[in-house]
């Protein structure tokens, strides 16, 4: 059997005026280990002092690893010079990226031991933790302050997360850097609180960290971090990321779920529709913005069959539902769609188009006549949204009402306008109340909660309706002309003739 090639490590070293300290640091790399570094990339992050001719200076020793220094013109920040390092390392075909700090305040004594983990495939990520032998930090030279607020912000983001590291805040870590590349660090602060942010990334994305101790060494360097600061930075990005999968404010550094995650009985809007769908005999149905088909699959349960449109293709969508369709609404309706269909679900998309009213006027004719189309919207009379903007305070979330891909906000005065205006009836309009299960769970709290919007809902649907749920059928009336009935719709749609004007009239 043909063993697999050994992975290439790298070592990322960053460096702000460190040139009293980044030779002695290097030259502490283990000589036995220094054989199997691919390369040592050296970024220096627009320094006042030598430090980019210090590291020059040691690349060109002899028996030294391949070595890359870099000098920043303008500083880029802790974070921005991490970004700037990883991005280097896959575009040199690294496997393993090692983050040393130039100032020699972690051990490169302890790089062989940092790589190993990932090395025998154990996890994605390694942190040195100086938390893990108690009172070494201490021992080391760690001011007091620092331990205890160090302790405090790892305790206060462990009970946030469900994680259990015994350090946030270490600066010497290790990564794969096939797994940074699925993170989007890109969109990272470019301050001393990237550390944490790359940490959420990593838990959220269900990958590995695996802690390993080190020593703990305070020199003469020179701190350039803010502790308040980042701590008030560390605090704000936890909540941020709380916040976020709630579906509050926009948390750009975190992936947005691409399949809506559908579920029943929870007084959503979907979940509204589908009680709906239970009434009505089993027909063809058009579900317009399928997303994985969690929902198609309940309506083929019940004996319908279902024809998934969608703009992305969710995996295991195609095995939900009898027929998928790969489609951007804003281009129309593909021809493939075909006609005559019973029903027309849209839970949840109109206000995703930059023009709904076209593309409702192309649901309504493919549906059969007297077919139904089941529709929902978010109400953007809804309290919630008002408060935000009579304080001055708008701003989009990651879902809900002010969800960040929304084109177009509807009110239930604007939708029957709209579905009116696209040639349809009116058979039945209803509202959802708060989903407060989304935010406090299920809880007696959340029950609560949603009596109360649900009763508040059915006094006043324009302040309390969180959603509003419509059943809507093609608008059937007929109007004579020169003795042909003609569908009134058809009439609508040509430019008016005005010498045609005086003949036409009601009738049935």
């Amino acid at each position: 059997m043909k063993e697999s090639p050994s992975p290439r490590i790298g070592i990322l070293v960053v460096a702000y005026n460190a040139e009293s300290t980044l030779e002695k640091t290097l030259d502490r790399i283990p000589k036995d280990f220094r054989s199997r570094i691919a390369e040592i990339l050296i970024l220096d992050d627009a320094s006042s002092d030598g430090t980019f001719t210090a590291g020059c200076r040691w690349s060109q020793l002899e028996g030294m690893p391949p070595t890359v220094v870099m000098r920043h013109t303008k500083n880029l920040g802790y974070g921005g010079n991490q970004k700037a390092g990883y991005a280097l390392a896959a575009e040199r075909g690294l496997d393993i990226v090692v983050l040393l700090h130039g100032d020699g305040q972690y051990a490169p004594e302890l790089l062989p031991e940092m790589v190993a983990p990932i090395e025998r495939g154990e996890c994605e990520a390694v942190f040195g933790s100086r938390m893990m032998c108690s009172g070494s930090a201490l021992r080391g030279g760690m001011p007091f302050y620092k331990w205890l607020g160090n302790r405090i912000l790892t305790r206060f983001e462990n009970a946030s997360l469900g994680s259990r590291l015994t350090e946030f805040h270490s600066g010497y870590r290790a990564y794969s850097v096939a797994a940074l590349r699925r993170l989007p660090i890109e969109k990272n602060t470019d301050a001393f609180d990237f550390d944490t942010q790359i940490i959420v990334q990593l838990l959220d994305a269900g990958m590995r960290i695996k802690e390993i101790p080190v020593p703990t060494y305070y020199g003469d360097e020179i701190c350039y971090v803010n502790g308040l600061r980042y701590a008030k930075d560390v605090v704000k990005d936890v909540l941020e990321y709380r916040l976020a999968l709630k579906g509050f404010g926009t948390c750009p550094w975190i992936p947005k779920p691409v399949e809506y995650a559908f579920k029943e009985g929870d007084g959503s809007s979907h979940s509204a529709i589908l009680g709906i769908m239970r009434t009505l005999p089993p027909g063809r149905v058009l579900d317009v913005g399928c997303s994985g088909g969690q929902f198609a699959e309940r309506l083929e349960a019940l004996g319908h069959t279902v024809t998934g449109l969608d703009f992305v293709e969710v995996p295991g969508v195609r095995e939900r539902c009898s027929q998928f369709l790969l489609a951007d609404l804003e281009e129309g309706l593909p021809p493939e769609v075909g006609a005559d269909y019973d029903y027309v679900v849209a839970g949840d998309v109109i206000e995703h188009l930059s023009r709904p009213e076209r593309v409702l006027r192309e649901l309504r004719d493919v549906l059969r006549p007297g077919g139904r189309m089941l529709l929902s919207v978010p109400n953007f009379g809804h309290w919630y949204s008002r408060l935000r903007v009579a304080l001055g305070v708008f701003g989009y979330d990651r879902r809900g009402i002010l969800d960040e891909t929304h084109l177009r906000f509807f009110t239930r005065g604007s939708l029957r306008r709209t579905v009116r205006a696209a040639g349809f009836d009116q058979l039945r309009l209803t509202s959802t109340g708060a989903p407060f299960w989304s935010v406090l769970g299920t809880g007696v709290t959340a029950g609560v909660l949603a009596d109360v919007s649900r009763l508040l809902t059915r006094v006043r649907p324009t302040l309390f309706g969180y959603q509003y749920v419509a059943v809507l059928t093609p608008h059937a009336a007929q109007t004579i002309i020169a003795g042909e009935h003609v569908d009134v719709q058809d009439i609508l749609s040509r430019q008016p003739v005005p010498e045609l004007a005086g003949r036409v009239g009601a009738g049935s």
